[in-house]
């Protein structure tokens, strides 16, 4: 009895009849590494979702202690004691990412997660909560209505949930309130880092900026890092990284590999197969 061939071994067939290889192709220096320094910043916050439908954390310390916080930036103490059951309300841990060369009153989306027992944030309203950096410093101020993606239903004892109800997201949802110093050659120098390190592809960055800026411009100081000197002035400075970046390089040919994944039946192969 003859086996059927399967749908690898004829694809494989195929490639070893015709021969077929995939032609290189050059890429902008833009899209194989960055210029140090242009990093992005995580900010965090603690707060408050209010007007929930009773899907809310149903009086947790921490709740409690931020709904007290939070009234009492208006003048409202509760007495001492008193505990509301905050069915309505959820404590909420709140992210987002302060980009490079941000500056006051830009807007951030923020992505805001349950961290108690909060069934669902649907329909929540996040309160103003003010989001910090590693260093401590309040960056972006974070305010706004929820949209929750998931979806859920529940009746006789039975329920149906799509995604997760726990985690929101607030397009635009934080404003920006100090922005963090991005300095870019100033020094003279800035360097160039490759998102994967290889020799070969390093060399070949340093030859296009050299052949387009002149000699001793660009230097690799090594597999992934390369030295760049930059010209005075900003507006210069500006132009002159930008036209790197748009430089086109022949990166150096990735290894081949094919990756199969016995349980789901999934061939993957880059583009070097």
């Amino acid at each position: 009895m003859t086996k059927r061939p399967t749908l690898l071994a004829l694809f494989l067939l195929l490639i070893a009849g015709f021969g077929f290889a995939a032609p290189a192709s050059a890429e902008r220096i833009k899209d194989m590494g960055q210029f140090q320094g242009l990093r992005a910043n995580q900010l965090t916050g603690y707060g408050i979702v209010v007007g929930l439908a009773g899907t809310g954390d149903d009086s947790l310390d921490y709740s409690t202690l931020g709904m007290k916080g939070a009234m009492s930036r208006f003048g409202m103490t509760l007495p001492a004691g008193v505990n509301p059951a905050l069915k309505n309300a959820a404590a909420v841990m709140v992210t987002a990412e302060l980009p490079p060369f941000s500056k006051p009153g830009q807007r951030l989306d923020i992505t805001v997660s349950a961290i108690g027992k909060a069934k669902s944030l649907r329909g929540g309203t996040l309160v103003m909560t003010p989001l910090k950096g590693a260093d401590g410093q309040v960056y972006a101020m974070a305010q706004g209505n929820l949209v929750v993606s998931g979806a859920g239903a529940s009746a006789s004892g039975s329920k149906v949930q799509i995604n997760h109800l726990s985690v929101g997201r607030i397009p635009s949802g934080a404003t920006v309130e100090r922005s963090v110093a991005t300095v870019l050659g100033a020094s003279g120098t800035i360097n160039l880092e490759l998102m994967q390190s290889d020799f070969t592809t390093a060399s070949r960055v340093v030859d296009a900026v050299n052949a387009r800026f002149g000699k001793d411009t660009a230097r690799a100081l090594n597999g992934r890092v390369i030295q760049v000197r930059t010209p005075v002035g900003d507006d210069a400075r500006v132009a002159f990284l930008g036209a790197i970046e748009s430089l086109d390089v022949n990166p150096a040919q990735a290894m081949a590999k094919v990756i199969i994944n016995a349980r789901t039946g999934s061939v993957v192969m880059n583009q070097a197969v």
